[in-house]
């Protein structure tokens, strides 16, 4: 073996640099025998992706010769007379070792040059920063840039995403949802979920309808209070009609309880039902007084010419912001919510958003529900790409969920996708085609949207970070209002 094996002092742990470094491999001959080696050296580079993979291939001849023994001399010989000794140890580099390590410090700089180079065009659109759960939603921004994602990509409807998916070691919790998992429940299961917050019919007066659809029915109601009968709360009350069957009610019962139990100030989980016999069961919720958020965002743009006061980009922003806190909540609670849309918000008048459970909505609002030949209606526009192949849903796909519903904000009301075919939906994620840039909406805005659109559900950002995002956006937008 003419050349021993190459030694590089670069360590095998610790953490990459974040400058400008140099290292030095050592291609030492053994002095066993004379040789032309040819050497190939490769330099992997990974940059953003770890399948962005750019390989450098160094191809050299190096010459390696024996090692020459010192001659033994007798006592009589010339003491003037001596053979020459090659020692490949202390002898000095040769002009092609020069250049060699000359041509891979060249190329190292340049790479690493362009990497910094690369990172700094993409800082505003890139922040490698995992926040923990323990964060408040509520907290103040820290500087974090926009969630880590190559969001030029989806920046017009027109322009396909190439990009290969990235799969990430630590995943987000996935749940696999069988198509007849709520029909599955009976309806005497339903109402035993929800027995203790039981209250008599007595206690509800039904006043104006709010919403109507094929079988279902939203109310304005009031509410008795149980312990002073004088005092009186304005609730929301869903319930379905006579004609509803027996699974449409017990679907009812069962969607209600997706936000049972859980506290924050942008959720609106049930607070009672009534399901005595005899009587269409009923589902109460706390009262909004501007209702349901799709309705109050059309009707903001039916009025919107001739209404100076008309709702601001600033507003639409600071509901995101809302809707995000409360999603964050349910992630940290391991809680997915599956139908996130504007129709499944409410709104007051102090245009504070609250999100509720998706009971009636497919009743209530046809449109948004396709059914692809399996018997299932579903959010089709609103859903995640392995959620419409796989059945498969996750604080990932909620998060895509929640880009369509900032784009939804951004054009108040419009319905997303709305020339696909509902069949197509799927080949045209594959193909990387996404929704078009709303008119009159910031680029920024829109590189948060793109972000939660990434095919592979590791490359989209959490909860925690677009709050933070939009929460940034929304203070540049008030520092020029």
């Amino acid at each position: 073996m003419a050349m021993a094996l190459p030694q590089a002092n670069i360590s095998l742990q610790g953490e990459v640099p974040r400058t400008l470094s140099v290292f030095r491999v050592e291609l030492s001959c053994t002095g066993r025998l004379d040789s032309d080696v040819t050497i190939l050296m490769q330099l992997n580079l990974t940059i953003n992706s770890s399948k962005n993979i750019t390989v450098l291939n160094f191809k050299r001849r190096k010459m390696c010769y024996k090692k020459l023994e010192p001659e033994v001399k007798s006592p009589t010989a010339d003491k003037n007379s001596s053979k020459a000794i090659f020692d490949p140890v202390n002898a000095a580099p040769t002009t092609s070792t020069r250049v060699f390590y000359i041509s891979v410090g060249v190329c190292c700089a340049v790479i690493f040059l362009v990497a910094i180079i690369l990172a700094v065009l993409h800082l505003h659109s890139m922040k490698r920063i995992e926040l923990d759960d323990s964060i408040s939603d509520s907290s103040s921004s820290q500087g974090l840039s926009q969630p880590s994602t190559q969001t030029t990509q989806y920046l017009r409807a027109d322009t396909p995403n190439n990009a290969t998916p990235v799969t990430s070691s630590s995943g987000y919790p996935t749940l696999r949802i069988e198509k007849n998992d709520l029909k599955s429940v009976t309806l005497m299961e339903a109402k035993a979920k929800v027995k203790d917050i039981a209250i008599s019919r007595e206690r509800i007066t039904l006043k104006d309808v709010l919403q109507e659809g094929t079988f279902g029915r939203i109310f304005h109601g009031i509410l008795i209070e149980e312990k002073d009968p004088s005092k009186e709360k304005q609730v929301f009350v869903k319930t379905v009609k006579d004609q509803a069957s027996e699974v449409q009610v017990t679907m009812m019962l069962t969607e209600s309880c997706k936000l049972r139990g859980l506290h924050h100030r942008n959720l609106l989980p049930i607070t009672h039902v009534c399901i005595e016999e005899g009587e269409k069961p009923m589902v109460l919720l706390p009262y909004m007084n501007w209702g349901n958020l799709k309705l109050f965002l059309r009707q903001c743009k039916l009025v919107e010419a001739n209404n100076p006061q008309a709702i601001s980009q600033q507003d639409l922003v600071h509901m995101a912001i809302q809707i995000a806190c409360g999603m964050s909540y349910l992630a940290r609670r391991e809680v997915i919510h599956k139908d996130l849309a504007a129709r499944n918000c409410v709104i007051d008048d102090a245009l504070q958003v609250k999100i509720t459970d998706n009971a009636l909505s497919r009743d209530l609002f046809p449109m948004d529900y396709h059914c692809l030949g399996d018997n299932e209606n579903r959010p089709v526009r609103w859903m995640a790409l392995e959620s419409l192949v796989n059945n498969e849903f996750s604080s990932a796909s909620d998060v895509w969920a929640f880009g369509v519903t900032l784009w939804e904000l951004m054009t108040l009301g419009q319905t997303p996708y709305v020339d696909i075919d509902p069949f197509e939906m799927a080949a045209y994620l594959k193909d990387g085609y996404r929704i078009a840039q709303p008119i009159n909406c910031p680029d920024e805005l829109f590189a948060v949207m793109a972000c939660c659109w990434a095919l592979d559900p590791e490359e989209r950002p959490k909860f925690q970070q677009l709050v933070q995002c939009l929460t940034e956006f929304h203070a540049a937008l008030g520092a020029y209002v």
